[in-house]
């Protein structure tokens, strides 16, 4: 099979009629051997009903239904497990997505070897202050603390080697991140399509301010699993065993002192109960460090790595 389409969505029932005829007349034009999965989210409208019809009229529309919205991350992941495409294309279903950039998607993939390609909606049609200054601000900082230098992380259009969606887990709101993920299982050839962004035909847009907040604690935890998921005592380690040293280096001072003037009060120094508090700090972060490596080492997939077996030796 070419491609797989994933598309997640909640309530947008007056646009899936469109959006489906669209995608069979891309398709069907470049004959293109493909699925098209579709994910409803908890829909409360007529979706999931709409989704039946599709399929009964094309069988390559198939659906996935949540009894209840668990956010587009959790339905991205679910349809990974499930897609035999070559290349996996992921769009939304509000339209906003053209269809007609998957061809070009699918050669960036399949031609110019690129493990991932991004969209870029350089021109946007998205309210300026709720979405588009945002999104900018977004993206600086993401990048900035990815090393990944995409215009826009957030778009729902992209392409992927189907290794590529096998290999990671996608979940809470880590959807926007999913060229970071990528990147931590070593698929580094990242790549970038500008992409036609059109205006919203129908429903509402289904974000907030909300996904800013919970999007950068997922981008920390990310950052953070990347670089010590495996090695959390090199993290932990070094810094209960640094406030401690400090702590005890306070404390060492305040004894000294004492030795020297007999009438100097250690207790009622502001410095003696910061350096007590470091020093504790210290010793909580040391254990959850060796805490944190004991669960390490036990876990079952302490050693797996994603080697590329037709080059590996």
């Amino acid at each position: 099979m070419n491609i797989s389409i994933v598309i997640p969505l909640k309530n947008e029932a007056e646009s899936l009629p469109e959006l489906s005829s669209w995608i069979t007349r891309v398709m069907e034009s470049n004959a293109y051997s493909y699925e098209v999965i579709m994910v409803d989210d908890g829909s409360t409208d007529e979706s999931w009903k709409v989704i039946e019809e599709i399929h009964e009229q094309n069988p390559c529309f198939k659906g996935i239904r949540f009894k209840r919205n668990y956010g587009k991350s959790a339905a991205l992941n679910v349809a990974f497990r499930e897609v035999k495409g070559d290349v996996i294309i992921t769009m939304d279903a509000d339209l906003q997505d053209s269809p007609d950039e998957i061809p070009s998607l699918y050669r960036k993939v399949m031609f110019e070897n690129f493990d991932l390609v991004s969209g870029w909606k350089k021109k946007r049609y998205d309210n300026v202050l709720t979405k588009n200054i945002p999104s900018k601000f977004f993206n600086a900082v993401t990048r900035k603390m990815s090393g990944i230098y995409l215009h826009d992380f957030n778009c729902g259009l992209k392409a992927y080697k189907n290794e590529v969606v096998k290999s990671i887990d996608v979940y809470g709101e880590m959807h926007r991140y999913i060229p970071v993920l990528a990147k931590w299982a070593g698929y580094a050839r990242i790549g970038e399509k500008e992409v036609e962004h059109r205006a919203r035909k129908y429903g509402t847009s289904k974000f907030g301010w909300e996904r800013f907040i919970n999007g950068f604690l997922d981008l920390t935890t990310i950052m953070f699993i990347g670089k010590f998921g495996k090695k959390p005592m090199q993290f932990f380690g070094l810094l209960g065993t640094a406030s401690f040293l400090i702590g005890f280096l306070i404390s060492l001072y305040l004894i000294f002192s004492k030795l020297i003037n007999p009438e100097f009060a250690i207790t009622n120094r502001p410095a003696f109960y910061i350096a007590l508090t470091i020093m504790i700090m210290g010793t909580q972060l040391f254990l959850a460090g060796f805490i944190g490596e004991l669960v390490s080492r036990n876990a079952v997939d302490r050693n797996t790595y994603n080697i590329d077996t037709k080059k590996g030796i």
